[in-house]
């Protein structure tokens, strides 16, 4: 099984894009994706400066442009194939932030132009959410995660990415963010991102609300090859959940080492980083290290003949079937949880009503995707739930 992955903001290199507009119809294709983002891509990508591209507005849509010529330029990807939650294939795609906007797309969720839109919508947002108060990220290396947990707790501070391979990002106020650099945890480093604020904490919730107020003109397709949730590296059922979960992460967690854990679960033979590359394969060599998994970071033209020879051993080989011990059931909208009152071990069929979430405007019903046991609940009743956040688990019914 080959995985590909979408890298997210902070990817970014000044003059990134000049070596890949020797390809055919590369700048035609910048001039285009910028006419949809309303920014001047070509232009930022090749004589833009570190300041120039640190711009949240127009970074994110770059970053995500890049990534979406260079996966065309490939010829495309395994398949398309149909498939369910519970059968994976011959590719596994997954980005990290809004490199999920990328993984739509690949994913056959969102089109190209919709994803590059929905980008640069999500990012003038986030830019002017930042703008609104001072804060920012830093990535934590190392360290004993409960020191560092007592550290954030202390200092006010969240964890926004963890990513695996030791790594986690930290968010919040500048001055909070200072202090945990001159009073890190033991045996760890912290190193200050070159970000404009804190994502995917509660600091981003006006552009997560300005982003809910979009997305019900979207219709969004089935996906057809597996596509992992940065929420709890899950794969993702249906073109709606998808969605849903691309609004939700703006103010959750990256949880980039369980999409991970999934890929090296699922048997993933090679790895591919779309560029801007380089972060993600770093973090994905630490993580699965000693597995034998070729991690390829697309960096150069150079680097697209070994990129398609792993795409080509991919379509001749057999597809893989993956039967996960367990799925997690989301909650659909953000609310207040209710139960229904089925005991842990309930044998529950497809589409049986799993309680529903409550909010000032609506109720919205959760029901089960497919058969299977309840294994366990993971809120109780009355708590509080985000689109996106798990609410039981279930272990999927199996033929034999």
């Amino acid at each position: 099984m080959l995985a590909v992955l979408a890298p997210g903001q902070g990817a970014q290199k000044p003059g990134m894009l000049t070596e890949w507009l020797e390809l055919p119809g590369a700048e035609s294709f910048f001039r285009w994706a910028g006419a949809i983002a309303d920014a001047d891509l070509l232009t930022l990508g090749t004589t833009g400066d570190a300041e120039a591209i640190k711009d949240t507005a127009v970074t994110q849509p770059l970053v995500v442009a890049m990534s979406l010529f260079i996966a065309r330029e490939l010829g495309g990807l395994p398949g398309p194939v149909q498939h369910t939650p519970q059968a994976g294939r011959d590719v596994v795609i997954a980005g990290h932030s809004v490199g999920e906007l990328t993984a739509a797309a690949l994913a056959g969720v969102l089109s190209v132009e919709a994803a590059i839109a929905l980008t640069a919508v999500r990012g003038r947002a986030m830019a002017a959410a930042c703008a609104l108060t001072p804060t920012g990220m830093s990535a934590v290396l190392g360290g004993d995660p409960d020191e560092l947990a007592a550290a954030l707790e202390r200092h006010g501070l969240v964890a926004a990415n963890i990513n695996g391979g030791g790594q986690t990002v930290v968010a919040g106020p500048l001055d909070a963010l200072a202090a945990l650099k001159d009073d890190p945890p033991g045996k760890a480093r912290v190193m200050p991102l070159s970000v404009a604020g804190a994502f995917h904490t509660d600091f981003m919730a006006p552009a997560r609300e300005q982003l809910e107020g979009l997305v019900g003109g979207l219709r969004p397709a089935e996906p057809s090859r597996l596509l992992l949730s940065n929420a709890d590296g899950a794969a993702v059922s249906t073109g709606a959940a998808a969605l849903a979960r691309l609004v939700s992460q703006i103010t959750s967690p990256v949880r980039f080492d369980a999409c991970l854990a999934t890929m090296r679960d699922l048997g993933v033979t090679a790895a591919i980083e779309l560029p801007p590359a380089g972060a993600l394969s770093g973090l994905a060599k630490r993580e699965w290290k000693g597995t034998g998994i070729e991690v390829l970071a697309v960096s150069g033209p150079g680097d697209l003949d070994r990129a398609r020879q792993l795409i080509e051993a991919e379509r001749g080989r057999a597809e893989a079937q993956y039967s996960p011990d367990w799925r997690v059931v989301v909650a659909p909208a953000r609310g207040t949880v209710a139960p229904a009152e089925l005991a842990e071990g309930t044998h529950v069929p497809a589409g049986a009503p799993l309680g529903c979430i409550r909010s000032r405007r609506e109720e919205v019903g959760v029901s089960a995707a497919y058969a299977g046991v309840l294994a366990e609940w993971l809120v109780q009743d009355g708590d509080l739930v985000d689109a996106g956040d798990p609410i039981a688990r279930l272990y999927p019914e199996v033929s034999v």
